[in-house]
């Protein structure tokens, strides 16, 4: 991979790139989310755990609003989120979600070129510039090779090294990533995650593979419930209590020579 070029951009003098104060969220009498609040500092990689049906995506859609959160309460850069068109939204964060699926057979070029659209009127064709944005970081994912071939040829990591190309070329500073690893063998989630902790963003990802969230997270959240029940890093998140409570497993708990948290799963809890 080479080293990436992007446009130089202002610097944004404050602490917290994403803020979220006491959001909560109903859909009809079920409560997803119950004064849920998190900060993550310019520059950190946050991870968001817990058992399905917790909150977690709901959360991120409303910090990308893809669901309009209530006024004064999901911050970008420090400015309300509700005040942001979606186009500025857009070229401040970008999003990996999980369902990558298309109906149209485009090229991996035109696939990474989509990432440029935060920064065109509608019907704009693509300029020369963002072509060389688009190259510039296929390149860096070592994916230039494949610029004309058809999207649905790739395998399942070949095509998440191209939507984070794609990410890198909408050129936003906040990268979220919707269970990133979902439907990939161990060499490529794990190759995966290596190339997004080399990014110089704000990342915050949600998880289903607690291991791989210890390894590479700075500072952990733990949703039940809706409700943020741990937060910290993961040495300190990530107790056996926790686990039993929140995931209903009995684990054994290492700490690696190069001081990560490593879990070994040992089986379920039974509910009572």
């Amino acid at each position: 991979m080479q080293k990436l070029k992007q446009h130089s951009k202002p610097v944004n003098k404050m602490e917290n790139s994403v803020e979220v104060h006491n959001l909560s969220y109903k859909i009809m009498d079920s409560t997803i989310l119950e004064d849920v609040s998190i900060h993550i500092k310019k520059g950190a990689f946050v991870g968001v755990i817990g058992p399905n049906g917790s909150g977690k995506s709901t959360l991120l859609r409303h910090i990308y609003r893809a669901i309009m959160p209530p006024k004064k309460c999901v911050y970008i850069n420090g400015r309300e989120v509700e005040t942001m068109s979606y186009r500025s939204v857009a070229q401040q964060v970008t999003v990996m979600r999980q369902e990558n699926s298309t109906d149209f057979d485009f090229s991996v070029l035109d696939m990474v070129l989509m990432g440029r659209a935060p920064y065109r009127k509608l019907y704009e064709r693509d300029t020369d510039e963002d072509k060389r944005i688009a190259r510039n970081a296929l390149a860096f994912m070592g994916m230039e090779d494949l610029a004309h071939r058809s999207f649905f040829t790739l395998s399942g990591g070949e095509k998440q090294r191209v939507l984070i190309a794609r990410s890198l070329a909408q050129e936003a500073d906040i990268l979220i990533l919707d269970e990133p690893t979902n439907h990939l063998d161990v060499h490529y989630q794990w190759l995966l995650m290596d190339i997004v902790k080399q990014l110089d963003k704000t990342i915050m990802a949600v998880f289903h593979d607690l291991n791989i969230a210890c390894s590479y997270c700075d500072e952990l959240y733990v949703l039940n419930h809706g409700k943020v029940v741990a937060q910290g890093k993961p040495c300190d998140v990530c107790t056996q209590r926790l686990l039993e409570e929140v995931f209903r497993v009995r684990t054994e708990l290492f700490v690696l020579e190069d001081g990560k948290l490593h879990i070994v799963f040992k089986g379920s809890i039974q509910k009572d």
